[in-house]
């Protein structure tokens, strides 16, 4: 399978010294000839919101988006109803939107962790570089079959989507993530 926007990449198992993408799982939200965009979904971090945004009363979860530009915030969501300017990943899925709408429905609580997730930092591969890594076995792409990819589990996401995946991949699945404890 070919990577697209929306679509998942895996990390492969033989990536395991790799701190930044150890056992992720990476949505895609930008795929073309020369670049590619995506955020890891199963990589939370110990902010909130409210952490980042003193004045808005959210306790909504913040994950590690990726290596790049870790200091800026950045959203994908299912309701681009109501969040102007959103751009449409794939599957009902969408990148961004009005800030200032963002901080409105935050600040009232209109949101649910099932609407939105938020990220520090992307993931970000220059041209031919996402090819170069998956032929290195590095990644593999798969589907976004979730029902709705916010509200799952974040410890199992790696692990499912391996035993999904069948093979070896299920001895991988099952393996410590640290081989020292074993």
């Amino acid at each position: 399978m070919k990577p697209n926007k929306g679509k998942l990449l895996i990390a492969e198992p033989t990536i395991l010294n790799d701190s930044s993408f150890n056992r992720t799982i990476v949505l895609l939200t930008e795929h073309t000839e020369n670049n590619s965009v995506g955020f890891i979904l199963n990589r939370p971090l110990d902010f909130t919101v409210n952490d980042i945004f003193p004045d808005i009363d959210c306790h909504f979860k913040i994950y590690q988006g990726g290596p790049v530009e870790q200091d800026n915030l950045y959203f994908v969501h299912k309701i681009p109803q109501l969040l102007p300017n959103s751009i449409e990943v794939a599957n009902g899925i969408f990148w961004g939107g009005s800030f200032k709408s963002l901080r409105d429905l935050l600040k009232n609580k209109i949101l649910n962790t099932s609407d939105i997730r938020f990220f520090l930092g992307y993931s970000g591969w220059d041209r031919q570089q996402l090819e170069e890594e998956m032929n290195e076995k590095s990644w593999f792409v798969g589907e976004n079959d979730f029902e709705n990819i916010f509200s799952t589990d974040d410890k199992s996401l790696w692990k499912n989507k391996l035993l999904q995946k069948g093979g070896a991949y299920k001895l991988w699945a099952n393996a410590p993530s640290n081989f020292n404890l074993n």
